[in-house]
């Protein structure tokens, strides 16, 4: 592909991603399926250029007076790459791949542009909707610049090495003798960060279950839960179920745990991926719909009798901007309260499961307090037989402390702990066992 070519790629995808709304992950794949012309050079550079735009969308909107995808694909280059603009203008040549030349009115906004300085409001500067103010603003206080500006770089790759299988010394060597650039991850004793791309299922390391892609803020969750062999533990969201594989691999094949999802599509992929890490202890479960009056029918098994549940609980994944940039301007006033509610939901279908003595631990990779120690607080105010534990009486001996908000709970952001963000409340059922 030509240079033209890549940018008119670029302009397109972010039109469709602007248009309908869909994340951009699944748009740019389909792209890259249906555009076999494309090299890995080439889907290299349309990618950049479409995620720049995403993560920098309000501060190229701010300086150009426009959101039209294809004025912030010539700004992304001009103003966050750097190049003169005769050169990005001279990519639109109008031929059949290339974009069409720009207007009068095109040139005359791109020669005018300049980012916003340090006068504009935060949500410019740092590109994220206005009405998360106040919530950013709660959450992070003195510290919101410095948080802020870390979640529009880019989210390293985190690999969990599989304790079943391997050692996370070994998996290093077997990486290196690969030509895989990498290092233990700063907190996680399970962790490693790549430094470099890499074809992880081109790997024997991979595909024999030796190591999985998670985030190191999520494998400090499963940390915390504390499980243990023989326990019994409900995954009670698990998604596509790195957390269930990883709080299997501490049990070491001994007790149970049980994967529920309302998705049993999702819980479809986690049975193979079970296999091949050599677990048996795992259960998958599809979550039917609660009806508030009714019966739980999903728990009937299972009713004050884990030891842990982990409730990883749907959100607005503020966290993972930087995985997902195009996730900020989807967000809704709307969409949050509804995740609030659904927030509520799974605690209290969580609570009914555990025996006394029991933990429930809720989890988000949400930044904000309202879906964080708000639902914590409201839990406790309905639930009064469970107490919130600190989350430092959890944290394994030899591991460094993190700054964390005071009352017990832990948040971990690119700022602070150079993971995804990340939310971990601990709360114990009272009583003996």
């Amino acid at each position: 592909m030509t240079p033209g070519a890549r940018l008119q790629s670029a302009i397109e995808i972010l039109g469709d991603i602007f248009a309908s709304g869909r994340p951009a992950d699944r748009i740019f794949d389909t792209w890259s399926r249906s555009s076999r012309y494309a090299g890995s050079k080439d889907r290299t550079a349309v990618s950049e250029i479409v995620f720049t735009v995403l993560r920098r969308r309000a501060e190229l909107a701010a300086a150009c007076g426009d959101e039209a995808p294809r004025l912030l694909a010539f700004a992304a280059l001009h103003l966050i790459e750097g190049r003169p603009l005769a050169d990005v203008e001279a990519l639109a040549e109008g031929t059949r791949h290339a974009p069409a030349p720009l207007t009068d009115e095109e040139r005359a906004a791109l020669e005018a542009a300049s980012l916003p300085g340090a006068d504009a409001p935060l949500h410019i500067r740092f590109n994220y909707p206005e009405f998360l103010q106040a919530e950013f603003e709660r959450a992070f206080g003195p510290r919101i610049e410095a948080e802020m500006a870390a979640m529009l770089d880019r989210a390293p790759t985190d690999l969990r090495v599989n304790t079943l299988k391997s050692t996370r010394d070994k998996a290093l060597a077997a990486l290196a003798e690969a030509g895989i650039a990498a290092e233990p991850c700063a907190l996680s004793p399970w962790g490693i960060r790549l430094l470099a791309r890499a074809n992880l299922p081109g790997l024997a390391l991979f595909r024999d279950g030796a190591i999985e892609i998670q985030d190191e803020g999520s494998q400090l969750a499963c940390l915390l839960s504390g499980v243990k062999p023989g326990e019994q533990v409900v995954d009670l969201c698990a998604g596509g179920g790195g957390k269930s594989l990883a709080l299997a691999a501490m049990m070491g094949n001994r007790g149970q745990i049980y994967a529920y999802d309302i998705d049993g599509r999702r819980l479809g992929g986690l049975v193979p991926r079970a296999e091949r890490a050599g677990i048996r202890n795992l259960q998958t479960r599809v979550l039917e719909p609660f009806r508030p009056g009714e019966a739980d029918a999903s728990f009937a098994d299972l009713d004050a009798r884990a030891d842990c549940v982990l409730v990883d609980a749907p959100c607005s994944g503020t966290g993972a901007w930087r995985r997902s940039p195009d996730a900020r301007w989807r967000m809704t006033p709307e969409m949050l309260a509804g995740y609030r509610a659904a927030q509520d939901e799974v605690l209290a279908r969580g609570a009914r499961l555990m025996r006394p003595g029991g933990r429930l631990v809720y989890v988000t990779c949400s930044l904000l307090p309202s879906e964080n120690e708000d639902r914590v607080a409201a839990f406790t105010a309905a639930n009064p037989g469970f107490v919130q534990e600190d989350w430092l009486d959890h944290w394994p001996d030899g591991l460094p402390a993190l700054p964390s908000p005071a009352g017990g709970s832990l948040r971990l952001s690119p700022a602070t702990a150079g993971t995804d963000g990340f939310f971990i409340a601990i709360l114990r059922r009272e009583g003996e066992a």
